[in-house]
């Protein structure tokens, strides 16, 4: 593991980051993106494992909770409409840039800030999905089958 090969490095210095992007899939599971949620979910419990391990030590852990950013990653989730891209303004709207995305990344990194849930979706879904679990499933569930029969026609 790359966390594991870099440690005994970052330990020598006097200041030090390390950084794991996880999803919002960790939070809650996408119907057909299982193993996909499954991977961001051990990226999720690896990193508070990691900052637990290296408290009191000169690596700063920080994880990121990236929501809907601006990205091509839309057009090859399986979850795109056809016809429509993110400049539509019913898909862009409440989309973080990827600009804004990587300034509140470096400003993490910057104030040593353990857990960052980037755009307004992201800090809804870990809030629903603390609160209401089962809620916040059945939401994504519907709201992915509503984005795959929209493809389908």
């Amino acid at each position: 593991m790359v966390c594991e090969a870099f440690l005994p490095l970052l330990r020598e210095r006097p200041a030090a980051s390390l950084l794991n992007v996880a999803s919002m899939g960790a939070f809650v599971p996408a119907p057909g993106q299982s193993l996909y949620g499954a991977s961001k979910a051990a990226v999720k419990l690896l990193t508070e494992g990691l900052y637990a391990e290296l408290r009191g030590t000169p690596v700063a852990v920080t994880l990121v909770f990236p929501g809907a950013v601006g990205t091509d990653i839309a057009a090859h989730s399986g979850a795109a409409v056809p016809g429509r891209d993110a400049s539509d303004s019913d898909l862009a709207a409440g989309m973080t840039t990827s600009v804004e995305a990587a300034r509140q990344v470096v400003e993490a990194i910057e104030r040593g800030t353990f857990r960052v849930r980037i755009g307004r979706d992201a800090r809804m879904l870990d809030l629903l999905s603390r609160a209401a679990p089962r809620r916040a499933i059945e939401l994504v569930a519907r709201k992915m089958a509503s984005l795959l029969s929209q493809r389908s026609t």
